[in-house]
């Protein structure tokens, strides 16, 4: 094909800048774009969770192994501080997509670098573990908070499609998470760890062919920043971000050379920015003055809902980490004869989510206006969150150390509290943060619903190391009571939540 005018001089084609016309209804009656950016989640969940599954394992694994011989606690603490930095990383990268690269760029980018950490990790050497977790850190950060703003590009705002649309694109993330732990897991714990990094690494590749292969489908791909910065001001930034860069890695190599660094430290402070950084993004927000009074009154009712998200995933992101250990050493691994790695219990929330995402979602269309208000189905998630882990309390208690072994049921069953908790909460959670951000920052709920993710890490990071220093049936009880609780909170507060959230539903 012959290159235009535009092509040449770097101008945005003008079918490239606008969501396709409404009769585009290639994939399964929707733009054909969604398949490729679907497909690229399912490969990018494939890849990060099914490395998430085995990377707790691998911690904790002695060095004869192929392991790092880390304590159980500090596995699950590292493991957890790697999740804090992703999702602090994210806030910026929906900042590099808006101002410099573009989304298109932003996900291209970010598919690359998480690629390229993946083959690191696949290389049998702890270095290469740290740069491979850091290249993905970044490429997630990249990755994650853009390609769904892609997908709303994919659909005019009147487009009746959009929300079903959206639902196409969740169920994919979902079967990324269920198909990723089976691969990985079972290469990881039969043929080594860095194995099943391979495999990660390999999905992720996939993921990146068929989105590049798939790009002309995409709406607004030819824009280098929907409000960029201004030459001068750019090229300022992206050294300012390179020096930066360079900086924090001099300055951290020297620090852990020196000793002056230590994992305990690194995770401690990853722990205190997922702290300050929300405090400070509320207080930015409550004290602007393009913030109405209207908009400040609904930021009271988002805040009680963050604290929800927080407390909710601080309890799903365990499923990759204590409750991963606690499948490798007390929980049979055998169903109806068949034996299966561990790490495949993993695979069974995705597999619950994935199932019960769309009973959900008829339920609702179902009750019609009758369905339970936005922070009942919040408060509902964080309730079934912390039964997850109260429902652990029962095989664990009576036993010490590593001598038991629980039926499999105990952790499938929690696992399916934990994934309907997930489909209540995720999307009234996100779909609330949208409707009660200020206008001034709208371009920005991303960023706070993804502040919740980090701080709930944050605080993983802490209180996982408790993991081998108390009992199994204390550390589920209280940590499962704790989340109750806050539920509960939630539910109490919902006449003033619905007063102060209009006109959120």
């Amino acid at each position: 094909m012959s290159r235009t005018a535009s092509d040449t001089d770097g101008s945005p084609e003008p079918e490239a800048e606008q969501p396709p016309p409404e009769d585009d209804h290639a994939f399964l009656g929707h733009p054909r774009g969604l398949a490729t950016l679907s497909g690229l989640e399912v490969w990018e969940r494939f890849s990060f969770l099914g490395m998430q599954a085995i990377l707790v394992l691998y911690f904790a694994d002695t060095v004869a192994n192929g392991g790092l011989g880390m304590n159980p606690g500090t596995a699950a603490s590292v493991s957890a501080a790697y999740g804090t930095m992703v999702y602090l990383v994210s806030v910026a990268g929906g900042w590099l997509a808006d101002r410099i690269l573009g989304s298109y760029r932003a996900v291209l980018w970010g598919g690359i670098l998480i690629a390229c950490g993946h083959y690191a990790m696949a290389v049998p050497t702890a270095a290469m573990t740290w740069v491979g977790l850091g290249l993905i850190s970044a490429g997630t950060g990249l990755l994650k908070p853009n390609v769904a703003t892609m997908v709303g590009k994919l659909y005019r705002t009147d487009d009746d499609r959009r929300d079903a649309g959206f639902a196409l694109y969740y169920m994919s993330i979902n079967i990324g998470a269920f198909a990723g732990p089976l691969i990985t897991g079972w290469l990881g714990e039969h043929q080594g760890w860095h194995r099943g990094f391979s495999a990660a690494a390999i999905g992720m590749t996939f993921g990146l062919i068929q989105y590049v292969m798939g790009r002309r489908h995409l709406a607004g791909r030819r824009h280098s920043a929907e409000f960029a910065l201004a030459p001068a001001a750019m090229r300022r930034a992206v050294w300012r971000i390179v020096a930066g860069c360079v900086a924090f890695a001099v300055i951290a190599t020297l620090m852990a050379l020196a000793g002056r660094l230590t994992m305990d430290r690194f995770v401690d402070l990853l722990t205190l920015v997922s702290v300050i950084a929300p405090v400070v993004y509320f207080a930015v927000m409550f004290r602007s003055p393009r913030v109405t009074a209207p908009e400040r009154g609904r930021l009271r009712p988002y805040v009680v809902l963050f604290l929800a998200s927080v407390a909710f995933n601080f309890i799903l992101f365990q499923a990759y980490s204590t409750m991963m250990l606690l499948a490798s050493t007390n929980a049979r691994t055998t169903i109806l004869g068949f034996d299966f790695p561990a790490s495949w219990y993993a695979s069974a929330l995705g597999a619950f989510e994935v199932a019960l995402a769309p009973v959900v979602a008829a339920l609702w269309a179902r009750m019609g206006p009758r369905q339970p208000h936005a922070s009942n189905k919040i408060a509902i998630g964080v309730i079934l969150g912390g039964l997850s882990f109260l429902l652990m309390v029962i095989p664990t208690s009576g036993h010490d150390g590593d001598a038991y072994r629980m039926a499999a049921w105990w952790i499938v069953g929690s696992y399916l509290l934990l994934g309907l908790g997930d489909v209540l909460l995720e999307t009234s959670g996100m779909s609330a943060t949208t409707k009660l951000a200020p206008k001034a920052f709208s371009s920005q709920t991303m960023a706070l619903w993804f502040l919740s993710l980090a701080l709930a890490n944050g605080i993983q990071a802490q209180v996982v190391k408790l993991y081998y220093q108390v009992s199994h049936p204390v550390y589920f009880g209280v940590n499962g009571a704790v989340a109750v609780a806050v539920g509960l909170a939630v539910l109490a507060l919902a006449p003033w939540l619905r007063r102060t959230m209009h006109p959120v539903h």
